[in-house]
């Protein structure tokens, strides 16, 4: 069995398209999982998500399936990710210009979306996803941690703390989003993998990112893969489209994150 992961497409639909051909090109999947974070902050917040949904839509949810992640929140309930208090003037100023930013590009975002684009993203709240593979056994997807979707699972959290995010579900590997940086941990009792972000990768700008995961009985074989798509054209077409905060996502772009 083959499963396709793809996460944290932020409205970018050229590393989206970039994705899908190099999904076609290897010879496709059996399930593919897309874990959230579709529309906020890219030029096509709206094409993003109705081409997700049309994926979803021919598969009538058997063959690709979705949820979604904290910014899709945001842009149904219009809250915000909860950071810690300024402790002296430098960060407040600093805090104060990145939240402006933020919710600009947010708030245009809203202003992209159809009522039903809209209704489609509160849809898939909340949820995560799950797939028993014979042989192999279950498997988990969510966008932050089980149970959160701002919840962090990196690279170098401490091992305890990563299999506490783990420790009420069942199952022997995790697949994730939200980090924007690909990962591959042997936790024991876990393997915990994030395949990075379609849209706005952090560890290798310029590349839209997503795990092809083969089963073949007790193994798994995991190939997380880079795409490389037009930087400058995403970045043109900011500036085409009107989107309100250009040099703050032209700075995730180019991987100044």
């Amino acid at each position: 069995m083959r499963l396709a992961v793809i996460s944290d497409i932020h409205g970018n639909l050229a590393a989206l398209e970039a994705v899908l051909h190099d999904l076609e090109t290897i010879g496709g999947a059996e399930l593919t999982w897309c874990l959230g974070d579709l529309a906020a902050f890219g030029p096509r917040p709206a094409e993003c998500v109705r081409r997700v949904k049309e994926l979803a839509e021919a598969g009538e949810g058997k063959t690709f399936k979705v949820i979604g992640g904290n910014t899709d929140r945001y842009l149904v309930n219009g809250t915000r990710m909860k950071t810690p208090s300024a402790t002296d003037e430098e960060t407040f100023k600093k805090r104060a210009a990145a939240w402006t930013q933020r919710d600009q590009g947010l708030n245009w975002t809203v202003g992209q979306l159809a009522f039903s684009d809209y209704e489609f993203l509160k849809q898939i709240r909340g949820r995560e996803l799950g797939q028993d593979v014979q042989g192999y056994g279950h498997v988990i997807g969510y966008h932050g941690t089980p149970g959160d979707d701002e919840g962090f699972l990196r690279p170098d959290t401490p091992a305890t703390e990563a299999l506490d995010s783990l420790l009420d579900r069942e199952g022997r590997l995790g697949i994730g989003g939200h980090i924007h940086v690909q990962m591959d941990r042997d936790l024991g009792n876990w393997r915990a993998v994030n395949v990075g972000s379609v849209g706005f990768s952090f560890d290798n700008p310029g590349h839209a990112q997503w795990g092809l995961f083969t089963f073949t009985g007790d193994e798994v074989m995991v190939d997380l893969r880079n795409v490389p798509f037009d930087v400058e054209a995403v970045i043109a077409d900011l500036h085409t489209v009107g989107y309100p905060s250009v040099d703050f996502v032209t700075n995730w772009l180019r991987g100044g994150a």
